[in-house]
């Protein structure tokens, strides 16, 4: 089933996770640990990430550099496949820019398709690690919408050989992501709202959000959306602090502000069980919250780590 359809079907405040493939070399079963635990709350859906490989360069004489891959994730689509069957639940595996064509784009959607698999969350990624700017493939989107329009028209069955015979239409349900406290390189909120808008137009159903710990910038983001005359769903999106670096790592790495008082209580907190006891408080009273003001799902970051998150759903579900 898709995830917009659940939404309009259901009243009460969904429940949702993001979990990140394991690492190559690396068992599935690391997964499912973290997935078991929380099937009693009977998730909407399960998102899988995709990560663009991690390479390193190094000098192997005097004049060459030799490319060397340090990290490789194994194929989300596989993964994702694994999960829809073994569960029996919805799988909504991300697709972004990075690191492909538009023909890789189109095999990937022609597999998951022939899946089953019709909810994508649909993204730009990051620049590899060690970038500061994101360069698309030859042949590849720059943008997120340009990913969208492309995803559309096979929905449509305009495949990228216009020339196809009895193509058939595909029929994709695709979400986004918004940023509460902007995009770190949009010039400002307004422009980010722009960006936000355009791929709603162009058939993004629903809008989840990048990790925040202030509800205010929430409410506020969804009613910045509706004045910019956006009227798709707006799920919020949750990470629970998980280890003590959180203070300084989440920040860094997304661009978001902790609230003060997070802040003093985790200065407070000498190991990482103490900080993820904080993460769970403060994640019970977010999602509270959230769950009091009617939101229609919560989605949860779990960076594969899923015992506070139950800790989380069995006070606030």
């Amino acid at each position: 089933m898709k995830v917009i359809d659940r939404i309009k079907d259901t009243k009460e405040t969904l429940f949702s996770l993001e979990l990140l493939p394991p690492e190559k070399g690396r068992s599935i079963e690391k997964l499912y640990n973290a997935i078991d635990p929380l099937m009693e709350f009977n998730p909407i859906n399960i998102n899988i990430t995709y990560h663009q490989q991690e390479v390193v360069f190094k000098m192997i004489n005097h004049k060459l550099m030799e490319k060397k891959i340090v990290r490789k994730r194994p194929g989300t689509v596989a993964i994702s496949a694994a999960i829809k069957y073994r569960y029996k639940i919805t799988v909504v595996p991300h697709l972004i820019c990075g690191g492909f064509t538009r023909e890789d784009t189109e095999d990937a959607l022609i597999d998951l398709n022939f899946l089953d698999m019709h909810n994508l969350l649909v993204l730009r990624g990051d620049p590899p690690k060690g970038e500061k700017r994101f360069t698309p493939e030859e042949d590849g989107h720059a943008h997120a919408i340009d990913l969208i329009r492309q995803i559309m028209n096979m929905n449509k069955g305009i495949y990228l050989e216009e020339e196809m015979v009895n193509a058939t239409p595909t029929d994709f349900s695709v979400g986004v992501a918004g940023y509460p406290e902007k995009h770190f390189e949009a010039p400002n909120m307004k422009s980010d709202l722009e960006y936000l808008k355009e791929k709603v137009d162009a058939g993004a159903d629903y809008i989840v959000t990048q990790m925040f710990f202030d509800n205010r910038k929430y409410f506020d983001f969804v009613d910045m959306c509706r004045a910019e005359g956006i009227q798709a769903p707006i799920i919020p999106g949750i990470k629970p602090i998980t280890f003590l670096n959180d203070l300084q790592l989440l920040p860094q790495t997304f661009s978001i502000e902790l609230p003060e008082e997070l802040v003093k209580e985790l200065q407070k907190c000498k190991t990482t069980p103490e900080a993820r006891q904080v993460g769970i408080e403060w994640g019970i009273e977010q999602s509270k919250e959230l769950k009091a003001a009617g939101v229609p799902v919560i989605h949860y970051y779990s960076l594969g780590v899923s015992d506070n998150i139950k800790s989380i759903a069995k006070a606030v579900y």
